[in-house]
């Protein structure tokens, strides 16, 4: 029989709950009809949505109109940053250099054509900005033609953007803010009515439910018009029949998140101190990419100074069945490092591996993870 295998990557995606499967095959064998459809059995699947849509919306205190499922964060994220441009006239966006991918490539996209200008903001080791230099910005570009958009927290190296002062001090000088909250839905505490912000996003995978489902905030009043054209589907905001087994798996999901919060917080907060205490003890030489606060209690980003092949370094951990990521996962396959570690660390020596944390994972595994660490890197130090 094999070993069990130690997953260390949840920040990548995450396993369906058991109660969570359980759950999307009862809707499976219930819901089936076409939410658009007139019959009986397309009704139900409506009203199935949008009790769904209300779950969500109360656990994360704002209006269930406000809410629109999608079928990815990326889908989301690009939904706003398109939309902000072309529906709202935002012209300029200021941002940072380690927003998730699908964030830099939607920059990217409206940069090359003209219709939006950048503007990055400067980071430090830790991935973490200066807000006098967000102000600054601010005072050069003011106004509703203006979008600040920033991650709440950040996907590989688990920093944490203070999304209610940094909304503030958008908002103070006219600006929209938009934050990716894909890695702080479910672990996070969100009262949207009352936080200033104008859009953020979520994504089901990374809270125990299935791929394929996720979902944008807009608030009341910010107008998009879609990016995905056809039937008037989700209020006419994105087309496509809904994907009704998944949004009952985000729902349920999402609740059980915000019911077990303050009690899986605190499963995970022993487990990444006893992750790096011990780790640090074993592999001497180690630094954090990771800051020592303000950091999401799941993910750990180790910097190994002295060891210059990552790609053999995953795999020799993978062999031995332990499965972390080299950086971001929409990066995986690639030869092309990590954006975010060579921002914050240009031109440094050595390599860098993410390591997420489930609430279940156990202090049995935070033990065996190091004995399996120690061994692949022996003699490299």
């Amino acid at each position: 029989m094999s070993k069990k295998r130690i997953y260390f990557d949840h920040a990548a995606t995450t396993p369906l709950l058991p109660e969570v499967k359980d759950h999307l095959c009862e809707v499976a064998g219930k819901y089936y009809g076409n939410p658009s459809s007139t019959h009986a059995e397309g009704r139900a699947s409506r009203s199935f949505i949008e009790e769904s849509r209300k779950t969500v919306s109360r656990y994360l205190s704002c209006n269930p109109s406000e809410l629109f499922f999608t079928s990815s964060g990326s889908e989301s994220n690009n939904l706003i940053l398109k939309s902000c441009v072309r529906s709202l006239g935002v012209t300029d966006i200021i941002s940072t250099p380690i927003e998730h991918a699908c964030n830099l490539r939607s920059y990217d996209w409206l940069s090359e054509r003209g219709l939006a200008r950048i503007h990055y903001l400067e980071v430090d080791r830790f991935g973490r900005f200066d807000e006098e230099q967000l102000d600054t910005l601010l005072r050069r570009y003011p106004g509703p033609t203006t979008l600040v958009s920033l991650m709440h927290v950040n996907n590989e190296l688990g920093t944490i953007t203070d999304i209610e002062s940094t909304g503030l001090l958008a908002h103070s000088h006219g600006a929209l803010f938009h934050s990716d909250t894909v890695q702080g839905i479910g672990f996070s505490r969100y009262a949207l009515r009352d936080l200033p912000l104008d859009f953020a996003t979520g994504s089901a995978h990374k809270f125990y439910a299935p791929k394929g489902s996720a979902f944008v905030y807009i608030r009341s009043g910010n107008l998009l018009d879609p990016i995905v054209h056809g039937g008037s589907q989700e209020r006419n905001m994105r087309a496509g029949t809904e994907n009704i087994y998944g949004i009952g798996a985000l729902s349920f999901a999402l609740s059980r998140c915000y019911d077990e919060l303050d009690s899986r917080l605190a499963s995970l907060a022993q487990i990444r101190e006893r992750f790096i205490s011990n780790l640090m003890e074993q592999v001497p030489g180690l630094e954090l990419n990771s800051p020592p606060e303000n950091t999401s209690p799941k993910i750990v980003n180790v910097h190994f100074p002295w060891f210059e092949g990552i790609d053999l370094m995953n795999v020799l951990f993978d062999v031995e069945g332990l499965s972390v990521s080299a950086g971001s996962a929409c990066s995986s396959g690639a030869e092309k490092g990590s954006h975010v570690i060579s921002t914050i660390r240009p031109n440094h020596p050595g390599k860098a591996v993410r390591f997420s944390f489930a609430h279940f994972n156990t202090t049995q595994e935070v033990d065996q993870a190091i004995e399996i660490i120690s061994k692949c890197l022996k003699g490299k130090w």
